[in-house]
């Protein structure tokens, strides 16, 4: 694990520690690994984990999915049915206010993952995409926030819109705020800085910026912006002169996800980095989803974000 990510999550822990104590569920609660990151959460006094590993049948889940979900033609069998599911289950207790945060896809996949977060919790008021980030902790910690940055997005939106690319920018500065506890810089990338080619998938991200600026004006953006040019200063000097964000971004905004997934394994894999994520932006409460292959450790720092999340 590079010295940034080790960091990165003690401080985060220690934010914990000074908060009240947050409920987290865990619906692959029979999964060692959930079940060794929660016996450490305990240990270390951090949250309540909760674990499930059957189906519960709780008539108070299924009335608040069936009322969330009639008009889309779901029967009350089916509400049912689907609110006894641990993964549903775990998402209504956050819905519900019985739990404070759910992590989940340790075995579950992502799209049954956020499927049960999306129909059980559904968005924040006035936020029209959901997305996912993830925290990428780096070997060079001059890069970012001490090693630490923000990746989007990289787990959901296949090819957003010049406003969704918008929307997911405006989230994720919110979450470097929150959990970074960092002024975000955001780059919007692309294969091109400032003109030097032009295609509408560039111009794209042209006018995802035009339409950062009328909608968060103080925001520190720019774009479109290739990744050397929004990380390396003397780069982002040369290339783009005068930006409030090149050479020191510290949030990068893909153009697509599969650049965006491309790119944050690339740089866990072949550079060292620890990503923590994907952590879901822009729901009314916090829930997140792991990759299937996660270790106890991802877990652990899964569970401490969505409890900040929560906060």
């Amino acid at each position: 694990m590079p010295e940034s990510a080790t960091l990165f999550l003690a401080g985060l822990a220690e934010r914990l520690r000074r908060a009240p104590r947050k409920r987290i569920v865990f619906p692959e609660g029979a999964d060692p690994r959930v079940q060794s990151a929660a016996h450490r959460l305990i240990k270390e006094g951090l949250i309540d984990p909760i674990l499930l590993d059957q189906d519960i049948h709780e008539p108070k889940y299924s009335h608040i999915y069936y009322a969330r979900r009639r008009a889309k033609g779901i029967t009350q069998l089916e509400a049912e049915d689907l609110a006894s599911k641990p993964l549903y289950h775990a998402a209504l207790m956050v819905a519900a206010g019985d739990a404070d945060g759910a992590v989940g896809g340790a075995v579950n996949t992502t799209a049954e993952t956020v499927r049960a977060a999306l129909h059980c919790i559904g968005p924040r008021p006035g936020v029209r995409t959901v997305s996912g980030v993830f925290f990428m902790c780096v070997t060079d910690r001059t890069q970012g926030h001490h090693g630490v940055l923000a990746f989007a997005d990289c787990a959901l939106v296949v090819d957003p819109s010049p406003v969704e690319v918008a929307e997911i920018a405006i989230s994720t500065a919110h979450s470097t705020r929150t959990i970074m506890e960092a002024e975000p810089k955001v780059a919007l990338l692309s294969f091109s800085t400032k003109g030097s080619a032009k295609h509408p998938r560039a111009g794209k991200m042209i006018e995802a910026l035009r339409i950062l600026r009328e909608r968060a004006p103080d925001l520190a953006v720019d774009g479109e912006m290739q990744v050397d040019a929004a990380l390396v200063p003397s780069v982002g000097a040369s290339k783009s002169p005068g930006s409030p964000v090149a050479g020191r971004a510290n949030v990068l905004i893909f153009p697509d996800l599969g650049s965006a997934n491309i790119g944050y394994k690339l740089v866990e894999r072949l550079g060292g980095a620890m990503a923590c994520g994907p952590v879901l932006q822009g729901l009314a409460k916090p829930m997140n989803d792991l990759s299937r292959g996660s270790s106890a450790e991802e877990i652990y720092g899964t569970a401490i974000i969505t409890a900040l999340q929560a906060e």
